[in-house]
């Protein structure tokens, strides 16, 4: 089966090409950080313009990328959410309307579902079950995963996504946007040990998150520095490494505990901020102590794009799921509320 997937749940446009036999055979991307950097953020509108403009052509090059026609396409997947409903407008009335202009079933994909099997585009792919960390700017959850669509969730973000907590801590920095992959670079150049931050919720029971008051933690001390006359580039970056230090370790003792208690011997880390080098340093070494293993998808796959979706897609397809002619789209959709395969 050949499915070709659209990706438009946020600020980029994903199209992809996966063959049930071949596996991936193309995909494309269009970023839209230059349109959003000025205004520090993604504006919707702005978005959903970018996709309309995007979307066709980015179909047309995966499927010239991939060698196919789009006569040959037995499926057309699409992201249904969660994401923000004017993106996700776009991506399924288009590929509705392309399935059914084709005459091939379409089906909506789950955005985090997405994100919880791109690992398993890797050759090295993690066998069911396993525990699944899903971090990103919108999303921290862990999950524990028996099968596709069998997702039981055992903690989540009370308030601030990891992700979130990057950006906003790197705007207090005023380190530009998007902040969190430059607050992890400013990180590098920081000295361990010159600040001490909290560790959310790591001192008490369950697997929950909660990044807002670290973010405050770390406003008030960039605040006493500046009022200290201290604000200079090696501060900034002190402040950059401890605050990541804190995300990371406060991640890897949810993922330890959540191991343990479960007794699966598989960690599966997702989404945009998997491909935080110091994150995946840190769970390596966990994971090594446990006695378990840890899998990721290629830096790539770790934000949004349309080979997860396509892949998703695919599955749910063969397994004779598809959609109707009416298309819905959500911007909140919990992942536990998904049919099984």
């Amino acid at each position: 089966m050949i499915v070709l997937g659209i990706e438009t749940s946020c600020d980029e446009t994903g199209l992809a090409v996966y063959d049930s036999d071949r596996g991936l055979l193309a995909h494309t991307l269009h970023s839209q950080i230059k349109l959003h950097a000025e205004y520090g953020g993604v504006v919707p509108e702005l978005a959903s313009r970018d996709h309309v403009r995007y979307l066709l052509p980015l179909a047309e090059q995966a499927l010239q990328q991939a060698g196919v026609s789009k006569h040959e396409l037995d499926g057309i997947a699409y992201t249904a959410g969660p994401g923000l409903i004017g993106a996700l407008m776009v991506g399924a009335s288009t590929g509705r309307a392309l399935a059914m202009t084709l005459g091939i079933p379409a089906i909506a994909v789950h955005h985090m579902e997405g994100h919880l099997l791109a690992p398993m585009l890797e050759d090295a792919a993690p066998d069911f079950p396993f525990i699944a960390l899903l971090v990103s700017g919108g999303h921290t959850l862990l999950a524990e995963v028996q099968g596709i669509g069998q997702y039981q969730i055992l903690g989540e973000s009370l308030d601030d996504a990891a992700g979130e907590a990057f950006d906003k801590t790197a705007k207090m920095l005023d380190l530009g946007y998007p902040g969190g992959p430059i607050l992890a670079k400013l990180a590098e150049q920081g000295r361990s040990g010159q600040y001490k931050f909290p560790r959310p919720m790591v001192d008490r029971p369950g697997l929950d998150f909660s990044f807002s008051g670290l973010k405050t933690f770390t406003l008030n001390t960039w605040q006493d520095a500046k009022q200290a006359g201290s604000d200079d580039e090696q501060t900034r970056a002190d402040i950059a490494l401890a605050f990541e230090e804190a995300v990371v370790d406060t991640l890897m003792i949810k993922c330890r505990r959540a191991l343990r208690e479960t007794g699966i011997k598989t960690l599966v880390i997702a989404g945009g901020v998997g491909a935080n080098l110091r994150l995946r340093g840190a769970l390596q070494a966990m994971v090594e102590k446990e006695n378990s293993a840890l899998f990721y998808p290629r830096i790539e796959f770790c934000t949004d794009n349309g080979a997860m979706i396509a892949h998703v897609g695919c599955l749910r397809l063969q397994a004779g799921q598809q959609e109707d002619l009416q298309i819905n789209t959500r911007a909140r959709w919990p992942i536990d509320e998904l049919e099984k395969i």
